[in-house]
């Protein structure tokens, strides 16, 4: 038998695999019709327009309910090794469940509202997805050190705990810094922007003067090139303020999102020590 057959350890497995394919196939047809910078955009941005927000849409949407499964999963897991050995407090364990459940809610929303057209819903359901989702790993991570040593070894509790403590501290950068980040359309320039530096461009000759030749006394009789001139350096400067944030943001966030699939991928080792089975009850009500 093939090792991810094991157990139920392809839920974990397919979980893992689905989900890194959700950010790189949506990613990859983004940047092959131009619609996002090469080098670290929103992970919402390459699932914004379409075709690559149908298929970020259909895969985000599987990701969650693949979660949900393996979430579930564990919780049935935890409950039964906490029947054999205790030492999980019953409310932990539920608390990790419904938390982890509000994490996949708010992937169904990113998947569904495109930031693009609903802004509000789609940023509220990110928050949710990444602030439960970190609490989610440190739920357990402690329900990892608690079930020892009948759930996992201490090294792995110790690798579950290093993974959300990255994630716990990424977020915070992820929320703060897309705050001060200039929303325009995919955070990228709008329409208007594009053809002032178009027109910028066409004329670098004109505008990329010193500061002492703009405030030349021969040129104040011309207060139009004053005027681009500082009009232009203004924009320069926000324009590099905002890619900082915008950086920073979004490296964080991929950190993030991957830090969640590492964490998943820690369960394979446990899911190959049980199956779930279904038990259906006949009631007859005659």
């Amino acid at each position: 038998m093939l090792w991810f057959m094991e157990g139920i350890c392809f839920l974990p497995f397919f979980l893992v695999i689905w989900s890194s394919s959700t950010f790189i196939v949506s990613y990859l047809i983004a940047l092959f019709e131009h619609d996002v910078d090469v080098i670290f955009p929103y992970i919402s941005d390459t699932g914004a327009k379409p075709p690559e927000s149908c298929i970020f849409g259909l895969m985000t949407v599987i990701t969650a309910f693949a979660s949900m499964a393996t979430m579930y999963a564990r919780y049935k897991y935890v409950e039964k090794l906490n029947e054999k050995a205790g030492g999980v407090p019953l409310v932990l364990n539920q608390a990790a469940l419904w938390i982890g459940t509000l994490s996949c809610l708010g992937m169904c929303f990113v998947a569904t509202f495109q930031e693009t057209t609903i802004t509000a819903v789609h940023d509220a359901g990110a928050l949710l997805f990444f602030v439960s989702g970190v609490l989610y790993t440190i739920l357990q991570s402690i329900i990892s050190y608690k079930a020892f040593p009948y759930g996992c070894s201490m090294a792995l509790c110790h690798v579950r705990t290093g993974i959300a403590t990255i994630a716990f501290l990424a977020v915070f950068p992820t929320v703060v810094c897309a705050v001060f980040v200039t929303q325009t359309t995919l955070h990228r320039k709008t329409e208007d922007e594009v053809q002032y530096e178009h027109m910028f461009t066409k004329n670098t000759t004109h505008v990329t003067t010193k500061m002492d030749d703009i405030l030349d006394p021969y040129r104040l009789d011309r207060p139009e090139k004053l005027y681009v001139s500082i009009s232009v350096s203004i924009r320069l400067s926000l324009s590099l303020q905002d890619n900082v944030f915008h950086l920073v943001s979004a490296v964080s966030e991929w950190i993030v999102a991957f830090s969640f699939i590492f964490f998943f991928f820690t369960y394979i080792h446990d899911f190959k020590k049980f199956t779930l089975q279904l038990r259906t009850q006949f009631v007859d009500y005659s």
